[in-house]
């Protein structure tokens, strides 16, 4: 077997939500670089639509769909507007999240923004795995694969609701494996260190970058393309007999600051 039909995404239909920025921005280009048409969902309607327009001018496709994951309104509208535009669902890549990494100390947040950030990280992504998984069985292929992170399994001060999400999130995609399985819908997650986004320029020194390097074997930080390929692998056939795993993108090592 030649090794392109293995990651030969032609004629699958792939939504990345936060994909108008970073690691969902990257994630939404090298799907459509291996043929797939790509829905960019993302709060941010500008950055969607711009994320959409360079796809679409390097002969991919891709649509933009403005959505805010906290809305369940929302994410029956994207669903809804894929199938409709697009013809089915294939892939989902649940990329949108977020949270106060060093900034959620119990002293600091209420439990309502505790509970935000689960409905943000988590909540919203079963929900799309919920409403995109009988397209998927429709169409006979399906990949689900959602964003974890490297602190579901380290330990920092005040990242607790952050971290305890992305826990929550690996945990659940080993079950939801099992729930899909007999659907051919596989489910899977990716771990990612840390990756040069807007988000980590806006505090990362020299001085950081060097102990975030400390412990990390491929001495560099990572890249949202880096994420993008763990991405692919879950999304295309090369991954057929995969489901249930998290895969830790992050150099080999750790990039905590102790």
């Amino acid at each position: 077997m030649q090794p392109t039909p293995l990651f030969d995404l032609s004629g699958k239909v792939a939504i990345v939500t936060g994909g108008g920025n970073g690691i969902g921005k990257a994630c939404a280009r090298m799907l459509a670089d291996y043929g797939a048409a790509v829905v960019i969902a993302d709060l941010k309607t500008e950055d969607a639509q711009k994320a959409a327009d360079e796809i679409t001018s390097n002969g991919g496709q891709a649509l933009a769909i403005e959505c805010n994951v906290l809305r369940d309104e929302d994410l029956v509208r994207l669903v809804e507007r894929t199938v409709s535009e697009c013809g089915g669902i294939h892939i989902l890549v649940n990329n949108a999240g977020g949270g106060g990494a060093g900034r959620e100390s119990p002293d600091q947040i209420s439990v309502e923004q505790f509970a935000k950030v689960f409905q943000l990280n988590l909540f919203s992504a079963w929900r799309l795995a919920q409403l995109c998984a009988p397209h998927m069985k429709q169409a006979g292929y399906g990949s689900i694969i959602t964003m974890s992170s490297m602190s579901s399994i380290n330990k920092s001060p005040a990242i607790s609701a952050y971290a305890s999400s992305k826990a929550a999130i690996n945990h659940m995609t080993a079950n939801l494996a099992f729930d899909y399985g007999a659907d051919e819908i596989r489910v899977n997650a990716v771990g990612p260190g840390a990756v040069r986004t807007g988000a980590l320029a806006s505090v990362l020194t020299p001085e950081i970058e060097e102990r975030m390097l400390a412990h990390t074997p491929l001495k560099r930080l990572g890249e949202p393309e880096d994420i993008a390929g763990a991405v692919l692998y879950f999304a295309a056939p090369v991954s057929r007999w995969v489901s249930g795993q998290v895969l830790f993108v992050n150099g080999g090592g750790v990039q905590t600051l102790d």
